[in-house]
């Protein structure tokens, strides 16, 4: 907040505009389906008293469950974009199994390769 000059607009992340419209236009979808769903019928009268509660309970709640995950955002810190991880290369990434990787390091025939290795008999 210290960084906002007077006459620029928010960054979406500070800005109050956005949860507000979001919780709003589900308190109003709360209001027309309890205002629907509660009356029992075209016979009864609407109602009115349950529409507003749903309104008002749907509005608090999404706008408090928006304030907690946008309190709980931490940005990632700038290192951890920088390949510094357990594969530094594409090329080693190690996409085969192992066992076939230490056979041909090791000089060992593979399984499938044809050749006898003279221990098994014929």
């Amino acid at each position: 907040m210290a960084q906002q000059k007077s006459g620029e607009p928010r960054k979406p992340r500070t800005s109050v505009k956005g949860p507000l419209m979001f919780s709003a236009f589900w308190a109003v979808l709360a209001f027309v389906a309890t205002l629907i769903f509660a009356s029992g019928g075209t016979a009864k009268a609407p109602r009115f008293d349950l529409a507003f509660t749903a309104a008002g309970i749907a509005f608090i709640v999404i706008l408090v469950v928006i304030a907690m995950l946008s309190m709980g955002h931490k940005p990632n810190d700038e290192h951890l974009g920088k390949g510094s991880g357990i594969n530094l290369s594409s090329k080693d990434a190690g996409h085969g199994s192992t066992t076939a990787r230490t056979r041909s390091d090791t000089g060992a025939p593979d399984a499938g390769s044809g050749e006898d290795s003279g221990d098994s008999p014929r």
